[in-house]
């Protein structure tokens, strides 16, 4: 790698190593999230941002997450995981319930057809990590790579201020 981070042409940032490296990884991750979550929506009937939150509920378990909880998993706004668990709730896939731990709020939680419908789904996701993700890399780079997005990953997020 270049010594000397100094750009002072528009053809020298254009051909950066590092500036080109990022873009590819920014690219690869643009590409692949529209093959996967096509793919989803396609064969499952959800879009990858509702699969998301299923997982989110799947992994939370019961009694469910509240919608702060939800938007801050996703990373979204109150209001848009609102409109969102309301597109859900009317296809079965999810339910409001009562907080047991707060009378007045609510909770999100799975219904039996959203625990089918991300089983299913993530069956379907997972070959296509499979496939198009892990096989075009060389079988001896696949856990390091792994490893490597974990590590990145984690030293972006603690980078970031912790939402509320």
């Amino acid at each position: 790698m270049e010594e000397n981070p100094e750009i002072s042409t528009a053809k020298e940032a254009a051909d950066h190593e590092l500036i080109l490296a990022f873009g590819r990884l920014q690219g690869a991750a643009n590409r692949l999230e529209y093959i996967l979550g096509r793919a989803v929506e396609q064969e499952c009937g959800i879009s990858h941002l509702m699969f998301e939150v299923l997982l989110i509920l799947g992994r939370a378990g019961e009694p469910g997450l509240s919608m702060g909880a939800i938007s801050r998993e996703q990373v979204l706004t109150t209001g848009g995981v609102t409109r969102l668990v309301d597109r859900m709730e009317a296809a079965g896939l999810v339910e409001r319930t009562e907080d047991p731990g707060d009378r007045r709020g609510r909770l999100v939680r799975l219904t039996p057809l959203g625990e089918e419908t991300v089983v299913r789904a993530s069956n379907l996701h997972l070959e296509n990590i499979k496939r198009h993700f892990l096989e075009p890399l060389p079988d001896s780079h696949r856990e390091r790579f792994m490893e490597d997005l974990r590590i990145l990953s984690h030293a972006a997020r603690d980078v970031l201020p912790r939402l509320r």
